[in-house]
Parts: structure tokens; C-alpha cells; sequence
């Protein structure tokens, strides 16, 4: 059985994590902006603080993402690999997707399309040490 553990409630944008296979799978759903994006980054580090270093980001649920929602992921992806950590992201939307295209951050991030997929290999200390540059494996 899966216990959900909620870290953000607000009124646009609710996050909660669960770890599955050494992954910590945290989902988010909402609108990750200006307002909110600063809460997701900061729950991310009270993970990385209480010992979780491998995140799968889960944005099936995200309905609207902008620059600064992108620049988030760029800090959580920063501070993850400061503590030589993992993460990949999953469940993206068609529209959250484009985003990620259209900044030329697509081939920077392992995109996987559901938490299952992308938890399903257990995590590799320091999948992130060539970041923002795709793997060549």
C-alpha cells in the first residue's frame, strides 16, 4: 500500500510524494508559476534535507507551467545534483511538453511518460553530473 505524504496545499497547487523503488514521487498538481513555483523548489530541498536525493516529478496534474515554473525546474534540477542525486519527470502534458521544447530544455531532462516508467529502474547516484547536456547513453 501506498501512503501519499502532502507537502503543499494552497489553493492553486497541491504537491504530495510517495517513495516508490528508492524514488521520491512527487506529484504535483496545478498551476506552477510565479507564486507557486518558490514552494515546489522549497519542498523539494526539505526533501533533500531530510536525506531523499532521487526524484521523479510527476506533472501529470500541472495544469498551467510558465518561465518561471521552467526556472524552478532548473533550481530542484541545480540542487539535486549538488547532493549528487537523480531525477526524471513524468506523466507531462502535451502543453507542459511544448514548453519544454520550445526553452530547449526537452533533451536536458529524462522524460518519462507515467511514475511507474520512470521509477521502475532504481536510481544511480550522479545521473546529474553532466546536466543540463543529455547523456550519451
Amino acid at each position: 500500500m501506498t501512503v501519499r505524504t502532502n507537502i503543499i496545499r494552497h489553493e492553486r497547487m497541491m504537491v504530495s510524494y510517495d517513495v516508490v523503488n528508492g524514488w521520491v514521487v512527487a506529484e504535483i498538481d496545478g498551476e506552477v508559476d510565479a507564486h507557486t513555483a518558490p514552494m515546489i523548489r522549497e519542498a523539494v530541498i526539505k526533501l533533500l534535507d531530510e536525506g531523499h536525493r532521487h526524484f521523479v516529478l510527476d506533472l501529470g496534474f500541472v495544469t498551467f507551467m510558465d518561465s518561471m515554473g521552467l526556472g524552478a525546474m532548473v533550481a530542484i534540477t541545480k540542487r539535486i545534483r549538488e547532493f549528487d542525486g537523480s531525477l526524471r519527470i513524468a506523466s507531462v502534458s502535451g502543453r507542459v511538453l511544448r514548453l519544454f521544447e520550445l526553452s530547449g530544455m526537452r533533451k536536458s531532462y529524462e522524460i518519462y511518460p507515467s511514475t511507474a516508467d520512470a521509477a521502475q529502474s532504481a536510481p544511480s547516484p550522479g545521473s546529474l553530473a553532466a546536466w543540463p547536456h543529455p547523456s550519451s547513453g
